[in-house]
């Protein structure tokens, strides 16, 4: 079996001269995962229906909707060089409890959050395999793995994700590409810091830890198992809760 390109270099950043995606990257807990790929060498691009609010040098947008398999198709034979770190964070809500939840609410989060994935992780396996290995890492969440009340379709569709992982992982890993997913709890974005403060401390009273982790806790995990140190892992959740969810 061809071995993997190594993901760093002793002389220089960990991921200089990579390709990386990272869809839903215009914000929150993408952007912190592209700007600290793009910090360590990476050539990043985002693929989100946003820009990213502000440019950064490493970054590269692409406008498309990652429920497109056509779209994402094209994005990615469009790239100069094939891509070998994929980070799946596209996500949305719309939560309401299931007897008043509409078809549309319903598919629109499967759609997004799930469909997005199998696409992305489709239209990169052949060009990962040619490059001689690569690695996923796919943004679960703890409701994926405990439910939530009121987030029928957000917990379904992260729990799917989460068998997509360990689906892709078995079949991609004779192919040197290894494939993970990180589940957070509460994470201190924007969105979650604008929720009322009651919600916040719901979550906080729930974790073990002083603190609710910042999206660059996240991002430090994505970017560990993007990295060499975690080439023998895969198939694997990695929660990033401050123990929320024990």
């Amino acid at each position: 079996m061809q071995s993997e390109p190594q993901t760093g270099r002793a002389d220089g950043p960990a991921f200089q001269g990579r390709v990386a995606i990272v869809t839903g990257g215009a914000r929150g807990i993408g952007r912190a995962i592209a700007d600290a790929l793009a910090g360590q060498g990476a050539e990043v691009h985002v693929f989100d229906r946003d820009a990213p609010e502000e440019s950064a040098s490493g970054l590269v947008p692409h406008t498309l909707d990652i429920r497109d398999s056509a779209q994402v198709a094209e994005a990615v034979g469009g790239l100069t060089r094939p891509p070998t770190l994929l980070v799946n964070n596209a996500g949305i809500t719309r939560d309401r409890s299931i007897a008043r939840m509409s078809d549309e609410e319903w598919e629109t989060v499967l759609a997004v959050n799930l469909t997005g994935a199998f696409n992305l992780i489709r239209a990169v396996a052949a060009p990962m395999t040619q490059a001689g290995g690569g690695r996923i890492v796919n943004m679960a969440s703890i409701n994926g793995l405990r439910g939530k009340f009121g987030q029928a379709n957000y917990a379904a569709s992260k729990g799917g994700l989460i068998a997509l992982t360990k689906t892709a992982a078995r079949e991609l890993g004779p192919k040197g590409v290894t494939v993970n997913a990180i589940a957070p709890g509460m994470v201190m974005t924007d969105m979650v810091r604008a929720l009322p403060q009651e919600v916040r401390d719901r979550a906080a009273a729930e974790s073990v830890l002083p603190a609710l982790p910042e999206v660059d806790d996240v991002a430090a995990a994505a970017l560990f198992l993007l990295s060499d140190a975690a080439r023998c892992i895969t198939g694997q959740v990695l929660q990033v809760d401050s123990g929320q969810y024990i």
